[in-house]
């Protein structure tokens, strides 16, 4: 680990740069040579202030991060960005209501702030709130229809609410960002399974099919192709035509999963 100041900043600045926490060893940092030392950093400063105080809320160091908010807000008294740091400082603390009456106060001078609103979410989906958190992630997706990141977690929203058909829009909508995306091609496929019927089993069957052009290795799409295309076959509804190439379908999926597994032994 580095000892001498500068060294410390030169690793800082390269975790900022490559956006990665690692909260442990910035509070340890902090402890060993930052804090006697921060003043040497020029403008870099108030950064450094504000990464440590995410490692200190990482780390449930509320003793570090109070004296980095200090100093952020006697340098920034109206920063949105410091009033982002104080809300999460309530989370920290399970001050939840609190930490809600914040990220408001923050989106009604700023109704484009990504961090409060994503916070919010996060905040009521921990709360158990799930309709709520479902109406605030569908408000922020009207402003930012490609944040895909939002769209996966409001599937998943959907989904505690067994709102498959719901869920499975959101999944088509991500289809439409990245077509190439395999996983949301498998995932899009599994909550077909899920709703049943007909329809939907041959569209999961379909969906799976396209996850595994776009990845062979897809264990799990394969296991849902076989799944699906026994479900399709076994069908008293089936043709005997459509009964025969989903038996098809089947026979070639469980032969992939064999020789994959075989190749991992």
């Amino acid at each position: 680990m580095a000892s001498d100041w500068q060294e410390v900043r030169d690793v800082l600045r390269s975790w900022r740069e490559d956006n990665v926490r690692q909260s442990e060893e910035i509070v340890e940092y902090w402890e060993s040579c930052l804090e006697d030392n921060i003043h040497k950093f020029g403008d870099e400063m108030w950064m450094v202030y504000e990464q440590v105080c995410l490692a200190a809320y990482d780390c449930h160091r509320i003793d570090i991060a109070k004296v980095c908010l200090d100093a952020l807000n006697t340098k920034f008294p109206d920063s949105i960005r410091v009033c982002n740091l104080v809300a999460m400082k309530y989370e920290v603390k399970e001050k939840y209501n609190e930490a809600l009456e914040m990220y408001d106060r923050i989106l009604k001078k700023d109704k484009t702030n990504l961090l409060a609103q994503k916070r919010k979410t996060a905040i009521l989906k921990s709360q158990g709130k799930i309709p709520e958190a479902i109406k605030e992630l569908t408000d922020y997706l009207k402003k930012f229809m490609s944040d895909q990141e939002a769209w996966l977690e409001l599937c998943e929203l959907y989904i505690q609410e067994q709102d498959y058909t719901k869920a499975a829009f959101c999944m088509e909508e991500l289809i439409l960002f990245n077509p190439h995306n395999h996983l949301y091609h498998q995932r899009h496929a599994e909550i077909r399974y899920t709703q049943g019927g007909p329809d939907n089993i041959e569209l999961a069957r379909s969906y799976f099919s396209h996850a595994i052009k776009l990845n062979p290795n897809n264990m799990r799409a394969l296991y849902g192709l076989f799944l699906a295309a026994s479900s399709v076959a076994s069908s008293a509804k089936c043709t005997p035509q459509k009964k025969k190439e989903n038996q098809k379908y089947a026979s070639w999926a469980a032969k992939q999963i064999s020789e994959i597994g075989r190749a991992h032994v």
